[in-house]
């Protein structure tokens, strides 16, 4: 019986209630509760102060050097410091709320505490605090672990519970990986490893557990990705589409400007795609203003003319209207029927579409979400484009994906991933590139200010705008805040409309319905609005050729790849362009975001700045990329073992006897214990 067939239950004090509370954990075995890491460590080892980083967690020992001061304050809240003798340094101790050590605190007395230290003023923020011999004793030295739990679930109880699962099942743990990496890369032994990372007794065997399971951990991602790629190719027959190569080439030579190399290659690749009976699973990632959307036209149309409706999806309605402009702009004359399914149609409307859809009447629909939606039945969908891809969750593209027989599935994305990262990630899809921008497109000068210079930028987008162009003003707040001290979109609408008259100034956000930001936008579009005051509802996809500048307020409170998307608004128009970073920020990383949009308007490099800075759960979106939040692998520092899993994950896959020889048959059966099979990446 493996260890995932053991309910949780089992364990002492697990009652129906406590059952549920874990499995809001995702715990509901004892694979699941041993498999159920710690995501940090408090370290009780004495600190040298010496040697002790500014506003760093140390633990010290040291003899308290005389009475404690107290005081009430507020409502039910303390204040206790103490002075600590620490080998000769005096160091002030302070403790919030824990008034009960007021009496323990007695001069002369050796106590340990553990907390934040302030090397400026040589003061320590008391989290933990021993008193007894006992407790020092047991402490000193330890790396305790602490998990992610609950308000329900209590993280006392969680390691006692753990404890429990090791002392009755640790010696039913099963060895993965197959003894030949394990020699190679001398590795610790899986149950040993598993147990070092909840039960550390050092740096060292901490560092080799982690190295370990993170191994494990990113060859099973990465066989599982490569298994479905190849099932992919294998199993799911796809559609053979069959379509005039002059026609498509008719329409490239039609377009009002050359294609740039990469869109000639991407585009080839594409639609080789397209005619290979295996059902095509492909990325497409590009820069802001690379040309994706003309990319998609032409492939659309090759689907068109092989006799089947194309669909194309956006995460905003917007966007989606602008798309199914670009589009009519370029197929229309060929023939092509376009049509717009959003939420925000009459009822009325919403009927003729759906009923041109189902008799095939529509060639390509461009919409929302509501393309997903349950009544939505297309004629014979034979390609599906999801736009903006991680705006969409896994199962929300999944549902597209099944309004067809297998269509043929391409995902477009503005935000590059490094290469060697989207491989690895995206690792069941086929990667195409544009890295190239088109002719003309110049780029975008960028400068940060201060905010009190503020009165300057506005001279600044009068004098543009008296030139005939148009400016975007963004703002990270629709409304004031009493929390956060932030220029909201309202405020500045007010302020930007008194000092730009006659100028004329708009405003857009979230919270405004689905006509009025459409008549915003038109408004705009055609320069019947020549200052557009917004939140970043105009980040994606918005395109208004004649806006030059792009002042964004509060910079430093925006990631790098949205305030590159941001910028990327402007300079669409062949024209000089400016972005102006509004900022004074608050953190290192807030100046540091700055200056890395003043050095480069390279989004690939953009990307990797923000992957070293964010780290890849939050750079990729966890939770709408569909890659899971690994529990002990991290890809800002693992990169380097991901590469070597994914070589081995390849050479263990492809092997013909992979789910039957003995070495490997433990990671075809996990994968197969999570329900690996050819649908299994939706």
């Amino acid at each position: 019986m493996s260890l995932a067939q053991y309910p949780v239950d089992v364990l002492s004090g697990v009652g129906p209630q406590r059952k549920q509370h874990l499995e809001e954990l995702g715990i509901s075995t004892i694979q699941d509760v041993l498999e159920y890491y710690p995501y940090r460590y408090i370290d009780y080892r004495v600190t040298d102060l010496g040697e002790a980083e500014h506003e760093s967690q140390i633990t010290v020992q040291g003899k308290v050097y005389q009475t404690p001061s107290f005081r009430w304050f507020k409502k039910n809240s303390s204040r206790l410091s103490a002075r600590l003798d620490v080998d000769g340094i005096m160091v002030q101790v302070v403790w919030f709320n824990q008034h009960f050590l007021k009496d323990k605190l007695i001069p002369g007395k050796t106590i340990m505490v553990s907390g934040r230290f302030d090397r400026h003023k040589l003061e320590i923020l008391a989290k933990r605090t021993f008193v007894s011999e006992a407790e020092q004793e047991k402490q000193a030295g330890r790396l305790e672990p602490v998990y992610s739990v609950n308000a329900n679930v209590q993280i006392n109880w969680l390691r006692k519970l753990i404890e429990e699962a090791y002392r009755r099942f640790g010696g039913e743990i099963g060895e993965i990986l197959p003894s030949t990496l394990i020699e190679e890369y001398r590795l610790l032994p899986r149950a040993t490893a598993m147990y070092y990372l909840h039960f550390p007794k050092g740096q060292q065997e901490g560092h080799q557990a982690r190295r370990r399971m993170a191994y494990e951990e990113l060859l099973l991602y990465e066989a599982k990705l490569l298994y479905l790629r190849r099932l992919q190719k294998t199993e799911i027959e796809g559609i053979s589409h069959r379509f005039d190569h002059e026609k498509v080439e008719e329409l490239v030579s039609q377009l009002d400007f050359p294609l740039t190399g990469a869109q000639r290659r991407v585009v080839d690749e594409i639609l080789d795609d397209l005619q290979a009976s295996p059902q095509m699973n492909r990325l497409l990632q590009g820069d802001v203003g690379s040309g994706k959307t003309v990319v998609a036209a032409i492939v659309l149309y090759a689907n068109y003319l092989s006799g089947y409706q194309g669909a194309l999806m956006v995460p905003t309605e917007i966007l989606a209207d602008q798309h199914a402009e670009s589009l009519r702009a370029i197929l229309r004359p060929l023939g092509l029927t376009i049509v717009s399914l959003t939420g925000n149609m009459r009822a009325r409307e919403r009927r003729d579409t759906l009923s041109q859809i189902q008799m095939g009447l529509a060639d390509i629909v461009v919409g929302t979400h509501a393309l997903i939606q349950e009544g939505v039945v297309y004629r014979q969908l034979g390609l599906v484009i999801t736009d903006e891809q991680h705006r969409f969750g896994v199962k929300q593209r999944a549902l597209l994906r099944e309004k067809g027989s297998n269509p043929d599935v391409l995902f477009m994305t503005a935000t590059p991933i490094p290469r060697t990262l989207a491989i690895s990630v995206f690792g069941e899809m086929d990667i195409s590139t544009i890295d190239e921008m088109p002719a003309g497109r110049q780029p975008i000068d960028t400068y940060w200010v201060k905010i009190d210079l503020f009165p300057r930028i506005v001279t600044f987008v009068e004098k543009e705008c008296q030139t005939g162009h148009q400016a975007y003003v963004i703002c990270p707040l629709i409304e004031e805040s009493e929390k956060l001290d932030l220029q909201n979109a309202h405020d500045l609408y007010e302020q930007l409309t008194l000092e730009l008259s006659p100028v004329r100034v708009g405003l857009l956000h979230g919270k405004m319905n689905p006509a009025e930001k459409e008549e915003v936008m038109r408004a705009f579009s055609e320069n019947e609005i020549q200052v557009l005051v917004s939140t970043t509802v105009v980040e994606v996809g918005v395109n208004v050729p004649n806006a030059t500048v792009m002042v964004i307020y509060d910079a430093d409170r925006f990631g790098l790849a949205q305030l590159h998307q941001l910028r990327g608004r402007v300079g669409r128009g062949g024209g000089a362009s400016t972005c102006v970073l509004v900022a004074d920020p608050r953190s290192e990383q807030g100046n540091e975001r700055m200056r890395v949009m003043t050095e480069t308007t390279d989004g690939f490099e953009i990307s990797r700045r923000d992957l070293e800075m964010r780290g890849p759960g939050d750079f990729l979106g966890v939770k709408q990329s569909g890659l899971p939040a690994f529990k002990v692998a991290n890809l800002a520092e693992d990169l380097k073992i991901m590469e070597v899993a994914r070589a081995d994950a390849a050479l263990i896959v492809n092997d013909p006897e992979f789910g039957s020889k003995p070495e490997t048959k433990p990671i075809y059966d996990r994968l197969q214990a999570e329900g690996l099979n050819s649908k299994s990446f939706d």
